[in-house]
């Protein structure tokens, strides 16, 4: 029986959601060469550890944050933290990489179903806005203690020596923090109330789920495959099914149905810009991530504990940075995003010149960090630049869209971007050559980024909102 409790204790528990679900995004990155050898992967197949996960996180944050709404936030947690953390131990255990995807899509689909109750139960327990304001910042905070700890922990099990191949571990670690979360959650997080008025729209995400795969998935084999016929077959049906899914939305609206989507939503001008400006980041920022540990191991030769250490510090910058730009975006607007922006830029430019056998520590660990320092001034402030001239009524429906082409656009950096470089090391055998293309590709969505901003009103009425899952 659950027994009343501060809110700040419930907060403590459904915390523990978005601290499992950004350690998985990060702790692959280190480990993605161990896990290549570990189960004997393809490039096209090692990719798909981290855009399976993507997919399944994209397809299912909508129905996730009403399926809260609809059978109870408390049980929709519950059952999210049980599958993220079976599915887990079931990717720790998998022997080949046709099991391990599979494995990794059901996780990030557990995991679009317990993320979103998190930020449901700040709303419903913290009705002070002062309080309310004070959880949220603890959310952002521990998304970037996920990030720095994802890092250390990913090269840290993948670089050492236990009684099972370390990046085994990395998927076996969430067992504990899951159970105990599980208790937790069963004693004490109250339940909320349910909404059952409206029936979910398991049809549309059927054919939002089938778009993204016949999107995603040739993307990823086709380039391995030498772009055989069903490649270009299944990305222009990927085209056709979102054309019939926008339709469908459409109907189901006209009809007093309630759609996956709120079509109406596109109407506002804001939001469309804010919305590519989410792609090309998220392009840029998730690939990034995954180019660099690749090249910092395989290019400059260093073990996957060192690798991770080097990412220590962008998670502590981007942290900073980010509580320092949610104080000065209300009085200056977008130009601090572009500030964020030449930091980044100016980072790449300099990482393509020195990032090189034989750089000195002091270099990459210095240009490393002032990344997260641009990113910190750019990242989080995206959500408040997006969302800001929505009315009330949308702002929920809003949200799920932002994070469903957020995880969507970083799939498709580690497809796009992560495709390209995995070809250059192919066909070049040199990873630094195919590092600083990726860096340029990465120069080229940040100016289409800066350029999407310049089309946005300069000021932000309302505080930045701090809390976007990396």
């Amino acid at each position: 029986m659950t027994k009343t409790i501060s809110p700040w204790l419930a907060l403590i528990i459904v915390l523990t959601a978005p601290l499992l679900s950004v350690i998985d995004v990060f702790i692959i990155n280190v480990a993605i060469p161990s896990i290549k050898a570990g189960v004997h992967a393809s490039d096209a197949q090692v990719q798909l550890v981290i855009a399976a996960y993507l997919l399944g996180y994209a397809a299912f944050l909508i129905t996730g944050g009403r399926s809260g709404d609809h059978y109870g936030r408390k049980r929709t947690f519950f059952w999210g933290m049980i599958g993220f953390t079976v599915f887990s131990c079931l990717c720790g255990i998998s022997q080949t990489p046709n099991q391990l995807n599979l494995m990794r899509f059901l996780q990030g689909v557990s995991a679009a179903f317990m993320v979103p109750q998190a930020i449901a139960f700040i709303q419903v327990l913290f009705l002070d806005p002062h309080e309310r304001s004070k959880a949220i910042g603890w959310f952002g905070i521990t998304l970037g203690l996920a990030s720095v700890i994802g890092q250390v922990l990913g090269g840290y099990f993948a670089g050492g020596h236990f009684f099972v191949p370390g990046w085994r571990l990395i998927f076996l670690v969430n067992l504990p923090i899951g159970v105990l979360s599980l208790i937790a959650a069963h004693f004490y997080l109250p339940e909320t109330e349910k909404h059952t008025g409206t029936k979910m729209d398991m049809s549309g995400v059927a054919v939002l789920t089938l778009v993204l795969f016949c999107l995603i998935y040739p993307l990823i084999q086709g380039r391995e495959a030498g772009w055989p016929w069903w490649s270009f077959a299944l990305l222009i049906l990927s085209v056709v099914i979102f054309v019939y899914f926008v339709y469908d939305q459409h109907h189901k609206k006209i009809s007093g149905k309630a759609p996956l989507i709120d079509i109406a939503l596109f109407k506002f001008h804001d939001l469309n810009i804010g919305l590519v400006a989410v792609l090309f980041h998220f392009m840029m920022h998730t690939s990034y991530l995954l180019l660099s540990a690749v090249f910092l191991q395989n290019g400059l030769g260093l073990s996957p504990m060192t690798s991770g250490l080097y990412f220590v510090a962008p998670g502590i910058l981007f942290t900073i940075s980010s509580v320092i730009a949610s104080r000065l975006i209300p009085r200056y607007g977008t130009p601090i995003l572009q500030l964020g922006i030449v930091i980044i830029v100016v980072t790449f430019a300099l990482q393509i010149v020195y990032f090189k056998t034989g750089a000195s520590v002091f270099m990459l660990f210095t240009l490393q960090a002032l990344y997260g320092l641009g990113n910190g001034l750019v990242l989080p402030s995206l959500l408040n630049i997006t969302l800001r001239s929505l009315p009330a009524q949308f702002a929920g429906a809003a949200a799920g869209i932002y994070s469903t082409v957020q995880q969507t656009s970083s799939a498709l950096g580690i497809c796009l971007i992560g495709g390209l470089f995995y070809y250059l090391i192919d066909h070049t055998k040199n990873v630094q050559l195919a590092f600083h293309y990726g860096l340029t590709a990465h120069i080229f969505c940040l100016v289409i980024l800066s350029v999407l901003l310049l089309c946005l009103p300069k000021k932000v009425q309302g505080a930045a909102t701090a809390h976007i899952a990396e």
